[in-house]
C-alpha cells in the first residue's frame, strides 16, 4: 500500500514552504517529499528502520499541509500513518519514550482519567519533573470545563434531521461547554440532536501509529449512530479521522458512518438558521484548524456561520497554513518544536488586535492559550460554536469573555 503512494510523488518541492518542520529547520528529510524518499528507501532495503530514520516520522505534525500544496494528489495522510504504524511495530523505542506514550495513551482517550489527571496537574507543575516529562503538565489547560450534554435534545420547531454529536474523549473532559453549545445551536436551528454514551473515536491512537488500538475504537462507534442521519463533530482532528474510516477499516458499515460525518461548522454553513442572531460586537481572531484546512478541505469552516452574527468582525492570524504545534500528541514528544510554532502562531494572533482567539480544534485552543499565557498577554480561547451560541442567546460580549477559558 505504501509503495503505491509513494509512486505518486514527483518530486516538485511544492510541499516544502507548507511543511511546519521544513519552515523550522530547511532539512530535506524533516520535509514530505524527504519523509517519501526515506519511505521509499525502507522498502527498497537500502535503509534500516532505526531511531535515526523514525526521528524524521516521528518530527511530522501529521497536520496535512502538503495536502493542500501537492499538485499530484499525493496521499501523504495515509502515507504517513501506514508509516507511523510500521515504526511502532518494527521499532524498540527508549524506555523514557515508551513511559510517556504509554501514559498518554492510558490517559487521554478516556475522559475520567483525563479529568483526574488534570486534578493532578498544579501539583505536577510544582514538583522537579524529569525534562521528559515535563510537557505533560505545562500544556495542561489551567481551566476547568463546565457543561452536560443532555443524550437527547430535542429540535426547535419541525426537526430538519436527527443528528448524533460526537462528544469526544479530550473535548468532553476539557471542553465539556463547547459539547453543550453545540448541542443547543444545533437544536435551535432545527435539528434533533442525540447524544448517547461513547468512547474515543480512535484518532490520536491511529494519527500516532497505534493502529489496532485506534481501529478498536472507532468499531466501538459503528453501532452507537446507526439511527442518526448525520454525525456531528466538533473537534476537526476527529472528524477527518471518521470521515477516513471506510479507508481505515475497510467494511461497508464504515463507509456508511463516514458517509455522515460532518464537522460542525461545514453542517451549519449548508443550514438556513431558524434562530435569530443578537448582535456580538466582537473582534475574535480565528485560527483555521490543519485537519479542517488540510485534511478535510473545508478552510474556515465556521465563517459563514459567523458571518450571520451582527456586530462580529472576524479577522484571520498571518501563516493559516502553518500549523501551530500542537497536533494530538506532538506537543508533548515533540515539545521545542511544538513550543516555537506554538509561540510563532501566538505572535500572529497578536497582531490581529483582536479581543479574543477561536479555533475549531480543542488542541489549538490549548497549544495557544499556553503560547499566549507565556507571551503574558492571554486572551479568551473560544470555539467558533461558542460564538453562535453566545449570539442565539443573546449572552453579549462583555459577559462572554469574562466567562471565556484563558
Amino acid at each position: 500500500m505504501i509503495r503505491e503512494y509513494t509512486s505518486d510523488c514527483v518530486h516538485c518541492g511544492f510541499c516544502l514552504p507548507t511543511c511546519p518542520t521544513y519552515v523550522l529547520w530547511r532539512e530535506e528529510m524533516d520535509s514530505p517529499r524527504g519523509r517519501i524518499h526515506l519511505m521509499d528507501a525502507r522498502l527498497d532495503g537500502t535503509i534500516a528502520l532505526n531511531a535515526t530514520v523514525a526521528q524524521h516520522f516521528d518530527r511530522c505534525l501529521g497536520c496535512m499541509a502538503c495536502l493542500s500544496s501537492c499538485p499530484s494528489g499525493v496521499r501523504y495522510d495515509r502515507l504517513i500513518e501506514s508509516t507511523r504504524a510500521a515504526v511502532e511495530q518494527e521499532l524498540e523505542r527508549p524506555l523514557g519514550d515508551r513511559v510517556v506514550r504509554g501514559l498518554l495513551f492510558r490517559v487521554l482517550p478516556y475522559p475520567g482519567r483525563m479529568r483526574a489527571a488534570l486534578r493532578l496537574a498544579p501539583i505536577g507543575r510544582a514538583a522537579p519533573l524529569p525534562r521528559r516529562f515535563r510537557p505533560l503538565v505545562e500544556i495542561a489547560p489551567r481551566w476547568r470545563g463546565r457543561g452536560v450534554v443532555p443524550a437527547h435534545t430535542p429540535a426547535a420547531g419541525e426537526p430538519r434531521a436527527r443528528v448524533g454529536l460526537l462528544t469526544g474523549c479530550v473535548q468532553s473532559a476539557v471542553f465539556p461547554d463547547v459539547n453543550a453549545a453545540t448541542a443547543r445551536v444545533l437544536a435551535a436551528d432545527g435539528y434533533e440532536v442525540v447524544a448517547p454514551p461513547q468512547g474515543c473515536c480512535g484518532a490520536l491512537s491511529v494519527h500516532a501509529g497505534r493502529d489496532e488500538e485506534g481501529k478498536a475504537f472507532a468499531r466501538r462507534l459503528l453501532n452507537v449512530f446507526d439511527d442518526a442521519d448525520y454525525v456531528v463533530v466538533n473537534a476537526s482532528g476527529c472528524g477527518s479521522h471518521l470521515k477516513e474510516l471506510g479507508w481505515l477499516l475497510g467494511d461497508e458499515r464504515a463507509e456508511a458512518l463516514a458517509a455522515k460525518v460532518r464537522d460542525v461548522g461545514e453542517l451549519l454553513a449548508e443550514t438556513s438558521p431558524r434562530a435569530p442572531r443578537h448582535p456580538l460586537p466582537l473582534k475574535v481572531a480565528l485560527q483555521d484548524s490543519c485537519h479542517l484546512r488540510h485534511a478535510q478541505r473545508l478552510p474556515l469552516s465556521a465563517a459563514r456561520a459567523l458571518a450571520r452574527i451582527p456586530g462580529l468582525e472576524v479577522v484571520e492570524p498571518a501563516e493559516q497554513d502553518l500549523c501551530c504545534g500542537s497536533a494530538g500528541i506532538y506537543n508533548v514528544t515533540q515539545a521545542d518544536a511544538a513550543r516555537e510554532l506554538g509561540e510563532r502562531k501566538a505572535a500572529h494572533v497578536l497582531a490581529t488586535g483582536a479581543q479574543a482567539y477561536a479555533s475549531a480544534n480543542p488542541g489549538c485552543l490549548v497549544q495557544v492559550s499556553n503560547a499566549l499565557r507565556r507571551a503574558k498577554r492571554p486572551l479568551p480561547a473560544l470555539h467558533p460554536i461558542e460564538l453562535v451560541d453566545a449570539s442565539i442567546r443573546n449572552t453579549g460580549a462583555g459577559r462572554l469573555l469574562s466567562s471565556a477559558r484563558r
